[in-house]
């Protein structure tokens, strides 16, 4: 469903992993540890060469991300994009919002026309998916990319994919 950006966003459940895209995002901390949720499941799939890559290029502010190598998968980079400063905080939905604009800026920066995104800080974050999709979707639909084409939000939550469906159509 094309968006007033020309930014193509693609909304469906499912593994992160599974998806079709150059880059996907880790919802992270400012550490780089990949410890749990999206990310540890990134690092069992990556190897643990990309949590190396990662904490190298921090501490990572809240707003800002780094790109890692997808390591053992078939992407051609992470891109962390910290929800959190230290691992397991709960968050503000601002964080959300910050992370997303992180994660959207980096990838069209690397010249990456598709990313896939999970559901940001809905995890340990602790923010509703209802207000975690308004915010990622308001973040996407004001992005102004010079590169990137296509958003592919992914999630294995029903209700975090419910939530995009709702805010997108809103």
């Amino acid at each position: 469903m094309p968006q007033k950006t020309g930014l193509e966003i693609e909304i469906r459940k499912g593994s992160l992993l599974d998806v079709e895209a150059e880059a996907i995002v880790n919802p992270a901390n400012s550490q780089g540890w990949m410890g749990g949720g999206v990310a540890g499941v990134i690092k069992r799939a990556a190897g643990v060469e990309v949590e190396k890559e990662a904490i190298a290029q921090a501490p990572i502010p809240v707003g800002k991300a780094a790109a890692s190598s997808g390591g053992k998968t078939k992407f051609r980079a992470i891109l962390h994009a910290p929800t959190m400063t230290n691992p397991a905080e709960r968050i503000p939905v601002k964080n959300v919002s910050l992370a997303t604009r992180a994660a959207l800026e980096l990838a069209d920066q690397n010249n990456y026309h598709t990313i896939a995104i999970p559901g940001m800080g809905t995890g340990v974050g602790a923010v509703e998916p209802t207000a975690a999709a308004q915010a990622m979707l308001s973040e996407i639909q004001s992005f102004k990319p010079s590169r990137l084409k296509k958003i592919i939000l992914i999630d294995v939550n029903d209700e975090m994919v419910s939530a995009w469906r709702k805010a997108v159509s809103s």
